[in-house]
């Protein structure tokens, strides 16, 4: 079916496009977001294309300037895509996929096709799992009798696994019974959503990264609780700028998102003894913490101060969102909070990835699929590098994760390239979004586990030159 085209370069009415000119919140990210609900909803759909930029800035009577920058943030999205001489075209999702992640609205598997490449971060290598593998735990998985029961902490086989996973790549000894600390979530956001509905309350205040991870503050906000942006730096939050009233302080010392920088052991000291002193309870998102190349995994903040910490682990980086699952570490007084929660409004993870999770770590196979991203990744890491040093472009991020950030100059720059790429089939992701209070840092935060090794190679030169041409 030949897409859909706009009549006279205008978008059709029922798209009901409106635009806050009394808004604070700039008419570029209005028009962004309501483009993107727009396909959120089906009303846009994969492959209709768009009017041109100048033809909808006349429609809303607004500047062209508006409407570019909304196109360039989209391009660097994945929701749309330029196709040279024929115009601007809907992808509805990042090229080949459907799915949300943390670095934006991108790929939840490995891809590369005709539509464009993806280098944002927040995808794992989902192609890189074992097939074989995978299939048997899923049938082990199966042959587990349906249950009656509604598990609100999680199947007990599971919340082992979790204790078992945080000993054998976290090197973080579970104290006590599993059941009196540790939980089965359904993901990092989730539980940090339960967090802020059980343990806090309406105008309690969090302390949060900025730049940081968006999807934290969106759950927080939802539930009442307000959010204080606190800078980072290279080693991670700055300590000494966490404003004392607040009840609790979000942070991911192991590798923080999205500057990829790791928390020194003395930073780590200073923010649990501040913890303690202010009465604070830190929450711990390790994300990714198992993926690191130069050393052994670190250490967690859990480790170091079980009493004032909760710990956040996901299975959706190392190895897909399809599970649903994750896990939360904490005090006594924390879990049975939750799970008061649970039992009062009926919410439960489901079991269904954990009994998979449980399978698939019982014979070794999780074990082995770790090691194989970290080799994996570290060659891909080293790749860009590389790349990018012959190139007299120095970039940061640990030898961690699976991404890294290139600086540049200015905003400007930033969407400049942001927008250019994506106008040629490359989509990556800059730090202007993960700010929530004025942003500081610019640049672009490449991604290398939702693309392909074969197409990372082949990109990385466009890539260099667009970098260089600017």
């Amino acid at each position: 079916m030949p897409p859909r085209v706009f009549p006279s370069g205008a978008p059709p009415l029922e798209l009901a496009v409106e635009l806050d000119r009394a808004s604070p919140r700039p008419l570029a990210a209005q028009l962004a977001a309501e483009l993107r609900d727009a396909a959120t909803r089906g009303q846009l759909r994969r492959g209709d294309r768009l009017p041109s930029t100048r033809a909808l800035a006349r429609h809303l009577d607004v500047s062209r300037t508006v409407t570019a920058a909304a196109y360039e943030q989209l391009h660097a999205e994945g929701w749309i895509a330029g196709r040279h001489g024929s115009g601007t075209y809907v992808t509805a999702a990042p090229p080949g996929v459907s799915g949300t992640t943390r670095g934006g609205e991108v790929s939840e598997r490995e891809t590369g096709t005709e539509e464009g490449v993806l280098l944002a971060p927040g995808a794992p290598w989902s192609e890189g799992i074992d097939r074989a593998a995978w299939r048997r735990a899923w049938r082990a998985a199966g042959d587990k009798a349906p249950s009656t029961l509604p598990y609100r902490a999680g199947v007990p086989e599971y919340r082992a696994a979790v204790v078992e996973h945080l000993l054998r790549h976290r090197g973080l000894v579970v104290e006590g019974p599993a059941e009196n600390s540790v939980l089965a979530t359904a993901g990092t956001t989730s539980a940090l959503a339960e967090l802020a509905a059980s343990v806090l309350r309406p105008g309690m205040s969090v302390a949060i990264e900025d730049p940081g991870y968006q999807r934290a503050v969106g759950a927080l906000r939802a539930a009442g609780v307000e959010v204080h942006p606190v800078p980072v730096d290279h080693s991670g939050i700055v300590v000494e700028r966490i404003p004392e009233h607040v009840n609790a302080v979000y942070c991911s010392p192991a590798h923080q998102y999205p500057l990829g920088g790791r928390m020194p052991a003395q930073r780590r000291t200073a923010l649990i003894e501040r913890a303690r002193a202010a009465g604070w309870l830190i929450v711990e998102d390790d994300y990714d913490g198992e993926l690191r190349y130069d050393v052994a995994p670190l250490p967690v903040l859990a480790a170091m101060a079980p009493d004032v910490v909760v710990h956040l682990g996901t299975t959706s980086k190392i190895l897909t969102p399809t599970l649903g699952v994750g896990w939360l570490l904490a005090p006594e007084w924390v879990t049975a909070a939750v799970l008061e929660y649970r039992q009062r409004t009926g919410t439960r993870p489901a079991p269904a990835g954990q009994w998979l999770l449980t399978e698939f770590a019982a014979n070794g196979d999780l074990g082995r699929h770790l090691r194989r991203l970290r080799r994996e990744f570290s060659r891909r890491r080293e790749l860009i590098v590389a790349a990018f040093d012959r190139a007299g472009f120095e970039l940061f991020g640990d030898r961690a994760g699976a991404h890294v950030v290139l600086p540049l100059s200015d905003g400007e720059a930033e969407r400049r390239v942001i927008g250019d790429l994506g106008r040629r089939g490359v989509f990556v992701d800059g730090l202007r979004r993960h700010h929530l209070a004025q942003q500081q840092w610019y640049g672009l935060a490449l991604g290398y586990a939702a693309c392909g090794e074969r197409e990372l190679r082949s990109t990385l030169p466009l890539l260099v030159e667009e970098i260089a041409g600017g």
